[in-house]
C-alpha cells in the first residue's frame, strides 16, 4: 500500500494547480485585474509564468517528473501569492492555512521525491 500513496499524494495535490492555470489560461482577465488591484506591476506580463508555472509545475508534480523541481516552482509561486492575495484577515484566513498546507504537501515531494510510480523513478537505473 505504501507504495501507492505517493501516486495518490501526487495526484490529489496536483489538481489545484492545474485546474487553476486552466483557468488562468482561459479567463485571464479577472486574475489580471486582481492583481493590478494589488499594485502588482506588469500583470498582463506576469500572468504568462504564472500560468506555466502553475501547469508545468502541476504537471511535474503529477507525472512525478522532475518532481523536486515541480514542487519547488510551485512553492515559489505560492509565498508570494499567498502574501499578496490571502493576508486580509478573517477572509482569506481559510485561503492562507490552505496555501501553507499546500506548501508543506509540496515540501514532502521535494524532500522525498516523486516515489515508485513516476517519470522519474523510471528513468533511473
Amino acid at each position: 500500500m505504501n507504495r501507492y500513496l505517493p501516486l495518490v499524494g501526487r495526484i490529489l495535490l496536483s489538481l489545484i494547480f492545474i485546474q487553476a492555470g486552466i483557468a488562468h489560461l482561459l479567463a485571464p482577465s479577472p486574475i489580471i485585474a486582481g492583481m493590478t488591484a494589488k499594485g502588482i506591476p506588469l500583470a498582463g506580463v506576469l500572468i504568462i509564468p504564472t500560468i506555466a508555472i502553475l501547469i508545468g509545475g502541476g504537471l511535474s508534480v503529477l507525472l512525478g517528473y522532475r518532481a523536486k523541481l515541480g514542487a519547488w516552482l510551485l512553492i515559489g509561486f505560492l509565498i508570494p501569492a499567498t502574501l499578496f492575495f490571502h493576508t486580509d484577515f478573517p477572509e482569506e484566513k481559510n485561503s492562507f492555512f490552505k496555501n501553507l498546507g499546500l506548501m508543506g504537501g509540496l515540501l514532502l515531494i521535494a524532500a522525498q521525491g516523486s516515489g515508485d510510480f513516476s517519470l522519474d523513478r523510471q528513468q533511473k537505473p
